[in-house]
């Protein structure tokens, strides 16, 4: 019951301060190379992310004049 707690207990914790610094672990992934394109593979792979990249990208000006 003890080693259960304490695991809750340290999952807890460990995901608070991955939220509290999130934009810093994230910059510093986007740093190097192979994370940047970690990240890039993994977030084109969310086929709404991909399709509205898609269409941002490929279309005509924002104003539409």
């Amino acid at each position: 019951m003890i080693r259960i707690m304490s695991s809750i207990f340290l999952i807890g914790t460990a995901g608070y301060f991955v939220f509290k610094n999130r934009y810093k672990l994230v910059n510093s992934a986007m740093r190097s190379p192979i994370g940047r394109r970690f990240f890039v593979a993994s977030l084109m792979s969310i086929p709404g992310v991909k399709n509205k990249m898609m269409q941002t990208v490929f279309s005509g000006p924002a104003g539409g004049k």
